[in-house]
């Protein structure tokens, strides 16, 4: 997985400053409002995120195209699966 902003993001959460589970939930529910193919930021703060989003979309079916943390500030960019 590389680095980096996808070429587009459709919709982004800001989850900054929520603790387990609540940027999951928000991000569950952030996804299931988009289409196939849409690509959602989520912008967290927990540190936690660097192993529950990853897990998340590996269970959904979700693809993680990138990600990256700058000053304890981490940013996913996540591509919803075809229906």
């Amino acid at each position: 997985m590389e680095t980096g902003i996808p070429d587009r993001v459709d919709r982004v959460l800001d989850a900054s400053g929520l603790c387990c589970p609540m940027p999951i939930v928000k991000a569950n529910k952030a996804i299931q409002e988009a289409s196939a193919g849409d690509v959602l930021e989520i912008i967290a703060t927990d540190p936690g995120t660097c192993s529950d989003i990853p897990s998340w979309c590996a269970r959904l079916g979700h693809e993680l195209v990138s990600h990256d943390e700058k000053n304890g500030v981490f940013h996913y960019y996540v591509r919803k699966k075809a229906s």
